[in-house]
């Protein structure tokens, strides 16, 4: 009989569609179903996709250039790629962040005017074709203003920015990747028409509540303190984002919440015998959406992880994956990086066998990062030789 932990991780697994159930399945609905992917320059968001329904990244490019799904600052101002479904619950969540901006900035002697009087220029500006900052800084001209060097401490070199992220958070443009990829930070702005804010407008009240039923969905059973952290409230507004849920306990000592409707099969579910592997992103929202490893780790295993994530300094909580990971129906059970020298993967196993299924994953994926992607890079400043480290800690625990 199942431990509830391994119940736990065979149910976020079949809820992701990490067990196959999605396979074949549309960008859009893999999101809709799996949680928005997590989105900061590198190939987080192709392997989530890659790893569920097998979608290449043409496919995934596709869908980006038809705007079924597209990258926007979200929950806590993180970009995130989202379905079109999302992008109006998206853009509300993330507003948040845009206020704290412009707060630093008002102590800079930024203006609302000031920033009003910008975002009509550069509204003028983008009635044509997609142009980068710079040509907009341009076209402008002294509409944006240096900041000095007292902006450049605070992160603000001018109020260009701010403009352009009040902008796209109206739904007023948007902006589009260079080379039409996600694993690269470098976009155009154009006009966003229709806006997904065209048919309907949704307050923040509404739009945190929906979030927070599309996170218990997601990664339920969830606890509260993990839909604070993803969706960057405070205790109370969090309560008040939940409370028309209903939302149900899985045990009269957990705080481990799920949506009512998902009780029955959760009581009903019974994890797979057969092994089934995935391998995921750093970033895939299996972990990153809860912000939370160590329920993905089989006791025996936890010295492993913690000495990969922490090196020989005592770490603290496991809470983001060390790297790439390998998982076995929920189980984390072991790491992999891409080495572009040998156009491979490196990875190891603190699982104790490695059979023709692990294998197989394992070349399947190699195949998708060498033919499609060109590098694995984690974030847009990870590059081959900052992964070294992992990669040699990798072929030791490997042999």
């Amino acid at each position: 009989m199942p431990d509830l932990e391994s119940k736990l991780r065979a149910w976020w697994w079949a809820r992701q569609g990490l067990d196959g159930s999605l396979d074949g399945t549309k960008p859009a609905e893999i999101l809709n179903q799996a949680g928005w992917a997590r989105s900061v320059g590198g190939v987080g968001p192709y392997l989530s996709l890659f790893a569920r329904a097998g979608t290449s990244r043409e496919a995934a490019d596709a869908a980006v250039a038809k705007l079924e799904i597209h990258e926007l600052p979200a929950a806590r101002g993180c970009t995130y790629v989202v379905p079109a479904a999302d992008y109006a619950i998206a853009l509300v969540v993330g507003q948040s962040a845009l206020d704290a901006d412009m707060r630093t900035a008002a102590k800079l002697g930024v203006t609302e005017k000031e920033i009003a009087k910008l975002e009509g220029a550069v509204l003028e500006t983008l009635d044509g074709e997609p142009l980068d900052p710079e040509a907009i800084k341009q076209s402008a001209g002294k509409a944006v203003r240096s900041l000095g060097e007292e902006g450049k401490k605070k992160g603000m070199i001018t109020t260009l920015p701010i403009a352009l992220g009040r902008l796209q958070a109206r739904g007023d443009i948007r902006r589009v990747p260079i080379g039409g990829r996600l694993d690269q930070q470098r976009y155009k702005y154009v006009r966003w028409t229709p806006s997904p804010f065209a048919k309907s407008k949704i307050d923040q009240a509404a739009a945190l509540t929906k979030l927070a039923r599309r996170f218990f969905r997601w990664v339920g059973p969830a606890t509260m303190k993990e839909f604070q952290w993803f969706s960057g409230l405070g205790v109370k507004a969090a309560q008040d984002a939940v409370k028309s849920l209903g939302l149900a306990s899985i045990g009269p000592e957990s705080d481990r919440l799920l949506l009512p409707g998902d009780v029955d099969a959760f009581v009903k579910f019974t994890a797979p015998s057969e092994p089934q592997y995935a391998l995921v992103s750093s970033l895939d929202s299996i972990s990153a959406a809860r912000r939370d490893v160590s329920t993905l780790v089989d006791a025996k295993d936890r010295e492993t992880v913690a000495r990969l994530t922490f090196g020989d300094k005592p770490g603290g909580a496991l809470t983001d994956l060390a790297a790439h990971a390998i998982f076995d129906r929920g189980r984390l059970i072991g790491y992999w990086e891409y080495d572009v020298d040998d156009g491979r993967i490196v990875w190891a196993t603190f699982a104790g066998k490695k059979d023709k299924g692990l294998k197989s994953a394992v070349d399947k994926t190699e195949s998708c990062v060498r033919d499609q992607l060109g590098d694995a890079r984690s974030f847009s400043l990870d590059s081959p030789k900052s992964r070294k480290p992992k990669i040699e800690a990798l072929k030791k625990l490997g042999a």
